[in-house]
């Protein structure tokens, strides 16, 4: 006799569920003739009927319910058709065995258990989001005595956590790790996932090495006056990506996860969700397209258990997870393959189950804007990727690096500023200078990072911190939701790797925490950027007026509509200083404007020979640069300058 169908009914998620005492099963395999599912491991297995789960005709699906199966049970799926028969693990798995992976049981989870502790934690509206993106692998381990625990290991998610004070006094609201879902090997940059449902078990911590790392959780736990954890609640990479997002919730970090739903990674292995239901071909993999990319396989969007596949997994981290948003890889790859669509019912069903969670887009197609207008003429997104002001800024940086001599069009980055054509908002433009695939170290072509392009002979010349300090300073006080890369805030210059093998490739902790005086001063310019963003509403706004007096020269004119709040920003790639008022430039309005922000200040930090305005300046007559008013400012060579009404 077949699986009982209790508790069977079309709602019963696909997948384990936990309910009436038991297990529901639901697994989609349109092809399969015969589906068991075969607990406590497979070795000698031999299909029982109270095993066999029962296959609904009209949609491929195979379900049943097992009564006294509970949290930790491990199963497999026995799929048999035309002769064939494989074990499949599980494609909705939320947890995967820690050993023998790929050839692996799933393991039952309850997703109820973990005891959340952010129920105070709102998620910053969209214009207040300032991202800081890492990769877990390589991003920071020590031991108990503080060495570096890095080279030749991969780094945890408990690793990270240690970090999440840092961060919280660096000052970004939201963190965007590198995808953190299950990929074949022990590193990747992740964008090769084959188990989307499951964490990494490689940025996971096994029990038998858990203890020092719940009393290192506890400890952040409490000084938010937490309840501790224990080590049950702590184990499995369930609970422990759990654990990370709830502390950057007590620490005010929201947390974006990064999905890649244009292609599964490539070498999936016979038990994975390629050919699943033992079909054998493309025309009829039900998961697939006959299309590749990045080396992996494009989902077939046009099916809707595959499109119902994709969503659910963008809910799981939005519900189970307590995550605050998504960032979606290469949704160009997406509409290419036929999956516009599926992005109009993806962003239209996750605004619905939770309007405040960002979406995100990496859109690189050709009419970029209809990525963040709401269907029916766009696909929905909340936030489209941005290159205008990147590539403005980093072209004007190289051509600065040249020197005094070099022609220099300031005027780029003015242009970059400017609200992206077909947004409603400023904030719907994602703004990054460094990301995960622009400094990689790989062999195709990349882009130096900033300090090493301000200065190619010595990233830590004054030109290169000078120069980067206003690279820096553009980011963090224009339109849209800038993005720092690891290690960008403390003038990190290498590329960097997710190899953990590659010691020479990890960004220097050490060095800004006080081994490099230039790396620790640039962090405090860099966190006192931040934090002015987050003082200064009109840096968060969209209003924006460029105007440009010389070819170095730039300013900005911000402000929020119906209360003021106005800032002035002053760009100088000039290699000599202005000194004693003698730069004449219009402003927007009369009266006295604070000098909030100088970025000579932090060479040296503080800088006694710093060049400034002696705490503001006085706008008056005469008329200039389309103003009534000017003001006589000293502008510090290759510096930024931000004045404010109000007061510091």
């Amino acid at each position: 006799m077949p699986a009982s169908q209790d508790h069977i009914n079309p709602a019963t998620p696909l997948g384990a569920d936990l309910i009436g005492g038991g297990v529901t099963m639901r697994f989609w395999a349109p092809a399969a003739e015969r589906v068991h599912v075969a607990f406590g491991g497979v070795a000698g297995y031999q299909p029982r009927p109270e095993d066999e789960l029962v296959r609904d005709p009209a949609t491929g699906h195979w379900t049943g319910f097992f009564p006294g199966v509970g949290p930790g049970a491990k199963y497999r799926f026995l799929v048999q058709r035309a002769g064939r028969t494989g074990f499949k693990r599980d494609p909705r798995a939320y947890e995967l065995e820690f050993y023998d992976y790929p050839e692996c049981d799933a393991i039952v989870v309850d997703h109820d258990a973990y005891p959340w502790h952010d129920e105070q934690f709102r998620t910053p509206d969209f214009a207040d989001l300032i991202v800081y993106q890492f990769h877990i692998g390589v991003f920071h381990a020590v031991d108990d005595e503080g060495q570096d625990r890095r080279p030749k290991r991969v780094a945890k998610l408990l690793d990270a956590v240690q970090r999440v004070p840092y961060l919280a006094e660096l000052g970004v609201t939201a963190v965007q790790p590198l995808p953190v879902v299950e990929f074949q090997g022990e590193w990747s940059l992740g964008y090769n996932g084959t188990d989307l449902f499951s964490p990494e078990m490689d940025y996971c911590v096994t029990p038998d090495d858990l203890p020092p790392y719940l009393e290192k959780v506890n400890d952040l736990l409490a000084r938010r006056g937490a309840a501790a954890l224990s080590l049950a609640d702590l184990a499995g990479q369930v609970n422990q990506l759990k654990a990370f997002i709830d502390v950057c919730h007590l620490y005010g970090i929201a947390v974006l996860i990064d999905v890649v739903y244009n292609h599964a990674g490539g070498n999936l292995g016979e038990q994975s969700l390629d050919d699943i239901d033992l079909s054998a071909d493309h025309e009829h993999n039900p998961y697939f397209s006959r299309h590749g990319w990045a080396g992996g396989k494009v989902f077939a969007f046009d099916r809707p258990d595959v499109r119902r596949y994709l969503i659910d997994n963008a809910r799981l981290f939005l519900d189970r997870y307590h995550a605050d948003g998504l960032r979606f890889d290469e949704v160009s790859v997406i509409d290419r393959f036929g999956g516009w669509s599926l992005c109009q019912e993806l962003t239209e069903e996750l605004r619905r189950q939770k309007p405040g969670a960002v979406q995100i887009a990496e859109y690189w197609g050709e009419h970029r804007w209809l990525a963040v207008q709401r269907p029916p003429a766009g696909m929905g997104f909340d936030i489209g990727y941005s290159d205008g002001l990147r590539e403005a800024v980093r072209r004007t940086l190289a051509a600065a690096a040249g020197g005094a001599g070099a022609t220099v069009h300031i005027g780029r980055i003015g242009d970059g500023l400017r609200q992206a054509w077909g947004t409603e908002h400023g904030w719907q433009s994602y703004q990054c200078l460094e990301n995960h695939d622009l400094v990689l170290d790989a062999d195709d072509h990349r882009e130096p990072r900033i300090a090493r392009l301000a200065d190619a002979t010595d990233p830590r010349s004054w030109y290169a911190r000078s120069r980067a300090r206003v690279a820096t300073g553009v980011l963090l006080t224009a339109p849209g939701v800038p993005m720092l890369f690891m290690g960008q805030e403390f003038l990190e210059d290498k590329l960097w790797s997710d190899s953990p093998d590659r010691g020479d490739r990890l960004i220097w902790w050490d060095g800004a925490l006080g081994q490099d005086r230039h790396m620790a001063d640039f962090l405090r310019c860099t966190r006192d950027l931040i934090h002015l963003r987050r003082w200064l509403p009109a840096l968060r706004a969209d209003p924006i007026v460029v105007w440009q007096p010389t070819d170095r020269v730039l300013a900005y004119h911000r402000w929020v509509p119906g209360a003021g709040r106005d800032v002035v920003v002053v760009v100088s790639l000039a290699e000599a200083t202005y000194h004693d008022g003698s730069f004449r430039l219009g402003m927007p309005q009369p009266g006295r404007w604070h000098e909030v922000f100088n970025s000579d200040a932090y060479d040296s930090f503080p800088n006694p020979w710093v060049s400034g305005n002696n705490g503001g300046v006085d706008a008056s007559g005469p008329g200039l640069h389309g103003f009534a008013q000017s003001a006589g400012l000293t502008i510090p060579a290759n510096g930024i300058l931000v004045f404010a009404r109000d007061p510091a």
